[in-house]
């Protein structure tokens, strides 16, 4: 069966830029839910439901035809909400170092002018979706709960949520003003970390 995580930090701990409700009901809610729906809808697939999150996402293609809509959507809403919750810190913020802040000030000019290009992606999206900093540095984005690592490709080193449910609550529908409290909590250590073993 798949499992909810658990945050690596408590719901409060964001609060200057993320509130405890929209933490709350974004973990314990809707991730919750991606999580028991997935089950269910796998219950006839026990091969499936031992299968790590990522190993599922990535076997999309290969899945029964029945089941691909809820791996698509559901396992992919599990998965990229485990790797959101780590791609965020109380102690995230600033900028991050070492080669990851010279492939990107090398990509796109400043640590600043990356910041732009990813929020000018970020505010992009129409309706739900995410955006990626992928590991070759470059910014990409994908509608609803799909994820680069569903096409064969590499896991994304950064990640942001952009669907209403990340934010309503705190922001109302001023996605603007949420990705720009995130950047105060993005966790670059973990992205540092991520950088570094796909090129390391």
């Amino acid at each position: 069966m798949h499992k909810l995580p658990e945050l690596p930090y408590a719901y409060d701990a964001l609060g200057k830029y993320l509130s405890k409700n929209i933490m709350e009901l974004h973990h314990a809610q809707h991730h919750r839910l991606y999580v028991e729906k997935l089950n269910a809808a796998l219950a006839d697939h026990p091969e499936l439901l031992a299968m790590p999150v990522a190993d599922l996402v990535r076997s999309y293609q290969s899945v029964p035809e029945a089941v691909k809509p809820a791996v698509r959507n559901l396992a992919g809403g599990h998965y990229n909400h485990s790797l959101f919750w780590q791609w965020m810190s109380p102690d995230g913020g600033g900028e991050p170092s070492g080669p990851l802040m010279d492939g990107l000030v090398a990509r796109y000019g400043s640590f600043q002018a990356f910041v732009d290009a990813y929020t000018e992606k970020s505010l992009g999206v129409f309706g739900s979706g995410w955006s990626w900093l992928m590991p070759d540095l470059s910014i990409e984005t994908s509608p609803n709960q799909d994820t680069p690592v569903a096409e064969g490709r590499p896991e994304p080193i950064l990640g942001l949520d952009v669907w209403e449910h990340a934010y309503y609550v705190d922001f109302t529908y001023k996605r603007a003003d949420y990705v720009k409290a995130w950047w105060n909590v993005a966790n670059w250590q973990h992205a540092q970390e991520r950088y570094e073993s796909d090129t390391m």
